[in-house]
C-alpha cells in the first residue's frame, strides 16, 4: 500500500482531481484464495557517491523520493512516497534469508504435489539475475532450491527411467524391464556417464552450488518414489526457444538471409521456436521441449548452466550483461506410491503425482532513450516492454475483476509469457514475485513505475490449490519391505548360504565345473585300441558319482532352506498377527479421532461463521476508517491552505503596521511641533491683550463725556495703537497653494460705569440728560472692544476673520 507526503500545492490540486473509484467488493470465500506474495530487495550502490532515491523505512516499507534534478523540472514540487510489501530485504541481505523466506515454502509445496511460480521483477541492472542465480560463493534461489528438493528426496528416488514424460504434459510408470532397456541404452551411448556420487562438477560452477546449510522438508511421504524433470527455455521477441535443445545456435543472435529463411552455414542450424499447447487439465506447457530427468543438484545444475550459456545477453548503457529475453527454469516432481509390498512402484496412473515450480528471470525494464538501443537491441527493447506491460495489464484486469466484481477478460493470449502462467493465476498453485530495485537516482522514474506495479499485484487473490488425494494403501510399506530383507540376508548370513541368488547361481556352477575330472581323448585311431574306452568309462564314472554327490548336498540344501522358510513364515505370520493387532488398535484410534475431526469440523464451521460475521462488521469498519480517512485528509489540507493564507496575510498586516506606524510617528512629531507654536502664539496674543487692556483702563477719560453724532463717528477713523509685530501664527499651506491662519481663540472685553449707574428709559417720558450719559458710556464701551479686535487684527494680520461681533446696544 503507498502513502504519499505532499511537498507542494501541485498534490493537492492533484488530489482533488482523483477520480472515485467503485466500491471493493469482498470475496465470496477469502479462507480459500491467498494473496501474491510481494517482496522487494533493494541492491547496494555501485558506488558510494551515487546519489540515491530509495530508503528502507522497516521490515515491510520503503520509501522513494525524487532527485533533487526532479524537483527542479516539476517547479519545486517534491512527493516522497511509501511501498509496503510482504516483507522488504535491504542492502545487507544475504541470499540464505532470503530463500527461507519466499523460495523454501514453495520446494515445500512442490515436494507434497502443488505448483508454485517465483519471478523476479525489476529495472535493467537491479539485481534480478544475481537474486536467481547468484554468485560464485553465494549461490541464489535456483541452486538452493535444487538443493533442498534432492536433499529432501534423496533416498527415495525411482531409478531412472521408471518414470518417463510424454509429450502431452503427462507422466507414466514403466515397469522395471523397460526401465531397465532405456538405462541400459543410456549406458551405450557414446558419450561416458558419470555416476551421480562421483560426477566431476564444472568449475565454473562449483562455488555456486556448494551450499552447506542443508536444508530439507522434514515430512517427507517415505512411501512414494520421486523423479525430478527439469527443463529450460526463453522468451524472446515473443517466441519461445529450448536452451536444451541439442542444435547448436548463436547466443545472441541467429544469422538469417534476406528471404527470412535460416543460412545453412556448416553444421549451424538456427533454433525453432516452440509452440504452447493445453493439456486435458487445462495446464499451458511448451510443446517439444526438452526435459531431463537429473538425480542430483550438481547434475540438474549443470544442465541450468549448459542453457544458460545459450541465453541472449548483451551490452547496453545501463548493463554490461543485460538479459535480452525472459528465462523460464522449470523444475518438474513426478511421484507415485509404492504397491502393497512396499517393493515396486504401483502401475496406476491415478496414482501419479506430477508437481512444477517454475523460476522466473523476466528481463529488465527499460526505456530505450536511456540504453541507446538501437537495430536489433531497439526492436528486443521493445518487444520486453510490450511482454511486461502485457503482464501488468493483466494483473491489472484481474484486481479489477476480484475487487469490484467485474467481469472483464483477462488477456493473457497477448504474449507467450503471460500466456505461458495462465494456469498459476486461474488457482493452481502459489505465486510469488520478488521485487528487485537499485537506489540510484538515475533509476528514480522506472523505479517508481515498478512500485506501482508491485503495489497492484499483491492486492490480487490466487485461489488455493486443492490437496492431492491419499492412494488408500497401509503406510509403512517401504519400513517394512526394508525389515524383510534386512531380516532375510541376516539369516542366510547365519547358515553360511550366500546373500542373494545371484552368489549362489554363481558359486555353485563354479564348483561343479572345478569338481569335475578333465575328459580323456575320445579318439579312436585304431580298431585294435583297448585303452581309450576304459579310460572314457572310468571318468564318466567318477563324474556319476560326484554328480549324485553334489544332488545329494544340493538336496539337504534345499530342505535346510525349505526349513528356514517354514521358519521365518512362521515367524511372518506372528508378525503380522502382531501388526493386526497394533493395526486394530489404530483403527480404534482412528476412530477416535475422526470423531474428534467431525466434532472439530463442526466447531470450524461455527467459527467460520463467526469469523465471516466479523469480516462484514470489520469491512464495515474499515470503510467507515477509509471514509474518516479521507476526510481527514480533506480537512488536514485545508487546513494547510488556510495556515498558508494566514501566514501571507500576517506578513502583509505586518508590513502594513509597519508603515502606518512609521507615518504616524512623524504626523505625531508634526503635530506637537505646531501645537507647541500655538501655544506660544497664544501666550503671546494674550500677553498683548492684556497690555491693550491695561493701556485702556489706564488712559483718562473726560467728566462729561459727549456723545458724537452718528455721522460724525462714520466720519471720523478710529485710532489704533501701534504694537509691535506679533509671532507668526499657526500657519497651514491650502491645497491651493496658499496659507492659511487659525485662531483658536477670541476675547471681548466690556466696561461697566464704575458708580454702577444704569441707563433708565421711560416710554412716556425720555429723560434727555440720561440719553445723554447713556450714549456716552455706550460709545465709550463700544470704542474699547472696537479698539481692542482692532489692536488684534493688526497684530495677527489681514488673514484674520471675525468670529464674533462686538455687542452694541440701541440708543
Amino acid at each position: 500500500m503507498a502513502t504519499v507526503r505532499p511537498r507542494g500545492h501541485g498534490d493537492m490540486r492533484a488530489a482533488a482531481r482523483t477520480p472515485r473509484r467503485p466500491v471493493p467488493k469482498k470475496p465470496s470465500n477469502p479462507s480459500l484464495k491467498d494473496p501474491v506474495g510481494v517482496y522487494c530487495r533493494v541492491r547496494p550502490l555501485s558506488r558510494p557517491d551515487q546519489e540515491c532515491c530509495i530508503e528502507v523505512i522497516n521490515e515491510t516499507t520503503v520509501q522513494i523520493h525524487p532527485p533533487d534534478g526532479y524537483r527542479i523540472f516539476r517547479n519545486g514540487e517534491y512527493r516522497e512516497t511509501q511501498y509496503s510489501f510482504k516483507e522488504v530485504f535491504g542492502t545487507l541481505v544475504v541470499q540464505k534469508k532470503l530463500f527461507d523466506v519466499v523460495a523454501k515454502p514453495l520446494v515445500e509445496d512442490l515436494i507434497r504435489g502443488k505448483n508454485g511460480l517465483l519471478f523476479t521483477y525489476g529495472v535493467t541492472g537491479s539485481g534480478k539475475t544475481h537474486t536467481m542465480t547468484g554468485s560464485p560463493g553465494d549461490g541464489g534461489l535456483l541452486p538452493r532450491c535444487l538443493d533442498m528438493i534432492f536433499n529432501s528426496i534423496g533416498p527415495f528416488q525411482a531409478k531412472r527411467f521408471v518414470f518417463k514424460l510424454d509429450d502431452k504434459n503427462g507422466v507414466d510408470v514403466q515397469c522395471e524391464v523397460d526401465a531397465l532397456l532405456e538405462r541400459q541404452k543410456r549406458d551405450a551411448m557414446p558419450v561416458p556417464k558419470t555416476p551421480s556420487g562421483k560426477r566431476q562438477i564444472d568449475p565454473e560452477f562449483a562455488d555456486m552450488i556448494n551450499v552447506q546449510d542443508h536444508c530439507k522438508v522434514e515430512d517427507v511421504d517415505e512411501d512414494n518414489v520421486y523423479s525430478v524433470f527439469v527443463s529450460y527455455i526463453e522468451i524472446y521477441n515473443n517466441y519461445i526457444y529450448d536452451l536444451l535443445e541439442e542444435a547448436p545456435f548463436e547466443p545472441i543472435k541467429p544469422k538469417w538471409n534476406n528471404c527470412n529463411t535460416p543460412v545453412r552455414n556448416g553444421d549451424f542450424i538456427p533454433p525453432q521456436s516452440k509452440i504452447l499447447r493445453e493439456d486435458q487439465n487445462h495446464n499451458m506447457y511448451v510443446m517439444g521441449c526438452t526435459e531431463v530427468e537429473v538425480k542430483s543438484t550438481e547434475e540438474a545444475f549443470e544442465v541450468f548452466w549448459r542453457g544458460q550459456k545459450k541465453r541472449r545477453i548483451a551490452d547496453t548503457q545501463l548493463n554490461r550483461e543485460s538479459s535480452r529475453s525472459h528465462s523460464v527454469f522449470i523444475i518438474k516432481l513426478a511421484q507415485a506410491p509404492l504397491d502393497a509390498d512396499g517393493d515396486n512402484v504401483l502401475q496406476e496412473k491415478e496414482q501419479i503425482t506430477l508437481s512444477q515450480l517454475s523460476l522466473v528471470d523476466l528481463a529488465g525494464s527499460e526505456r530505450t532513450n536511456r540504453t541507446k538501443a538501437e537495430g536489433n537491441r531497439l526492436r528486443e527493447a521493445g518487444n520486453i516492454n510490450q511482454s511486461l506491460m502485457t503482464l501488468r495489464t493483466c494483473i491489472e484486469v484481474l484486481r479489477e475483476n476480484q475487487m469490484y466484481g467485474m467481469n472483464k477478460m483477462v488477456p493473457y493470449r497477448d504474449s507467450k509469457l503471460t500466456h505461458l502462467f495462465k494456469n498459476y493465476f486461474d488457482g493452481e498453485g502459489k505465486v510469488r514475485m520478488i521485487v528487485c530495485v537499485n537506489p540510484k537516482a538515475e533509476d528514480y522514474e522506472e523505479s517508481l513505475q515498478v512500485m506501482r506495479f508491485a503495489e497492484m499485484t499483491q492486492e490480487v487473490e490466487v485461489a488455493r490449490p486443492v490437496d492431492r488425494a491419499l492412494c488408500g494403501l497401509t503406510p509403512g510399506r517401504r519400513l517394512r519391505n526394508q525389515a524383510f530383507q534386512e531380516e532375510l540376508s541376516r539369516k542366510l548370513e547365519m547358515r553360511g548360504g550366500p546373500i542373494n541368488e545371484e552368489t549362489e547361481e554363481q558359486s555353485v556352477a563354479e564348483m561343479f565345473l572345478q569338481s569335475l575330472p578333465p575328459l580323456p581323448s575320445c579318439e579312436l585311431l585304431d580298431i585294435n585300441d583297448d585303452q581309450t574306452l576304459p579310460k572314457l568309462i572310468e571318468v564318466l564314472e567318477k563324474r556319476h558319482k560326484l554328480r549324485q554327490m553334489l544332488s545329494e548336498e544340493f538336496a539337504k540344501n534345499v530342505l535346510a532352506f525349505k526349513t528356514m522358510l517354514q521358519e521365518f513364515d512362521s515367524s511372518v505370520v506372528a508378525k503380522e498377527n502382531y501388526l493386526q493387532g497394533k493395526l486394530s488398535e489404530k483403527d480404534k484410534t482412528i476412530a477416535r479421532q475422526k470423531t474428534d475431526v467431525e466434532r472439530l469440523e463442526k466447531k470450524i464451521k461455527t467459527l467460520e461463521y463467526k469469523i465471516e460475521i466479523l469480516e462484514k462488521t470489520t469491512t464495515i469498519y474499515e470503510e467507515d476508517k477509509r471514509n474518516l480517512q479521507q476526510e481527514l485528509e480533506s480537512k488536514s489540507q485545508k487546513l494547510q491552505r488556510q495556515a498558508s493564507d494566514k501566514r501571507r496575510l500576517e506578513a502583509r498586516l505586518q508590513g502594513m503596521v509597519a508603515e502606518t506606524t512609521m507615518k504616524w510617528e512623524k504626523e505625531c512629531e508634526r503635530r506637537v511641533a505646531a501645537k507647541q507654536l500655538e501655544m506660544q502664539n497664544k501666550l503671546w496674543v494674550k500677553d498683548e491683550k492684556l497690555k491693550q487692556l491695561k493701556a485702556i483702563v489706564t488712559e483718562p477719560r473726560n467728566e462729561k463725556p459727549e456723545r458724537p453724532s452718528r455721522e460724525r463717528d462714520r466720519e471720523k477713523p478710529v485710532q489704533r495703537s501701534v504694537s509691535p509685530s506679533p509671532v507668526p501664527g499657526d500657519v497651514f499651506k491650502t491645497r491651493g497653494g496658499g496659507q492659511a491662519v487659525q485662531f483658536t481663540e477670541i476675547e471681548t472685553l466690556k466696561q461697566e460705569s464704575p458708580t454702577g449707574r444704569k441707563r433708565r428709559s421711560s416710554p412716556s417720558n425720555p429723560d434727555p440728560a440720561e440719553d445723554a450719559t447713556d450714549s456716552a458710556w455706550t460709545d465709550v464701551e463700544t470704542r474699547c472692544s472696537v479698539a481692542v479686535e482692532m489692536r488684534a487684527g493688526s497684530v495677527l494680520g489681514p488673514g484674520y476673520q471675525h468670529h464674533a461681533q462686538p455687542k452694541r446696544r440701541k440708543p
